[in-house]
């Protein structure tokens, strides 16, 4: 069987829905998509910490689909704008994980990319 690591940007993939698609993203169905067949090693969703209660409730809601959420505070900015940035955090996981696992599937903005992690490592 298949061994798979799922990264979600949970950020990136909300604004890319309600942006560019004026939708919102199916975790559910996304995630009987990608597990289908396949082993999980591990699966992570990247967020944001606010504190926020009805974000303390989807992530709840991520974990209990199989996700292990980790959090990251926002960065105020001195122009007043906020940001998380998990891009290296992300990057360092899947460079972790990729030995474990026969695919990596990553999930980030506009992107749904899979790579065999295994084709990875004979380059």
């Amino acid at each position: 069987m298949e061994k798979i690591s799922i990264f979600v940007d949970v950020q990136n993939i909300y604004y890319t829905c309600r942006q560019a698609y004026q939708c919102s993203f199916d975790y559910n169905k996304f995630w009987a998509e990608v597990t289908r067949d396949r082993q999980i090693i591990n699966a992570y969703a990247y967020a944001t910490d606010r504190g926020d209660e009805k974000q303390i409730q989807f992530q709840n809601i991520l974990r209990a689909i199989g996700f292990t959420v980790k959090l990251k505070p926002m960065l105020k900015r001195l122009d007043g704008t906020a940001k998380a940035d998990w891009d290296v955090g992300i990057a360092l996981d899947v460079f972790e994980e990729a030995v474990n696992c026969d695919t990596i599937i990553l999930a980030s903005g506009c992107l749904l990319y899979t790579s065999d992690a295994a084709d990875e490592e004979d380059s």
